[in-house]
């Protein structure tokens, strides 16, 4: 088993999601709201959240890395994911974030995602990092936009028109061999 680190920024602890998080996270997933920009779109009941947490944590050992629990160091609170995916038919390694509804629009998705690209750039060594945005999804457009993305292309995922971002380390010389 791969140890998943703990990553800590002002505000939130990003832990490994275990069972412990599941109620949270199968309530999260059962929000329209929450699933509207994610996969088909649609509310997933316990079972397919049961299945989507599954695949979370078996990510970390299929690629050394994934998602993580994301929640409040003043309180312990689970409040949503953020994290890395490449899985199959992903077109590069994915920097993706979901918060439960009453935690958007605090800045924990961008503060999350500034951890976890510095983990990519200074633990995994990666070169670049993407995120993948459904069009008219424009808080996480805003998100991508803070932490540094380029809107580099827009793209047709899985039946949905998807602008793509992409962030690099903050070294120019991998920037250029990549731009």
């Amino acid at each position: 088993m791969i140890e998943i680190p703990t990553l800590e920024t002002a505000r939130l602890r990003l832990s490994a999601l275990t069972e412990r998080h599941f109620d949270d996270y199968a309530s999260m997933l059962a929000d329209p709201e929450s699933t509207r920009w994610i996969g088909d779109g649609m509310p997933l009941d316990r079972t397919n959240a049961w299945r989507s947490l599954a695949m979370l944590i078996g990510h970390w050992q299929l690629r050394g890395y994934g998602m993580w629990a994301l929640e409040l160091k003043s309180t312990g609170e689970f409040i949503g994911r953020a994290g890395l995916l490449h899985p199959e038919g992903w077109p590069d390694v994915e920097l993706g974030w979901m918060l439960k509804p009453e935690h958007r629009h605090h800045g924990y998705a961008t503060e999350a995602g500034a951890a976890v690209l510095e983990f990519a750039w200074e633990h995994l060594h990666m070169q670049r990092v993407i995120s993948m945005v459904r069009v008219g999804n424009d808080a996480s457009d805003r998100v991508a936009e803070r932490l540094g993305g380029e809107h580099i292309e827009d793209i047709d995922f899985f039946g949905s028109d998807t602008h793509i971002f992409a962030y690099y380390p903050p070294h120019r010389e991998f920037r250029r061999a990549y731009a």
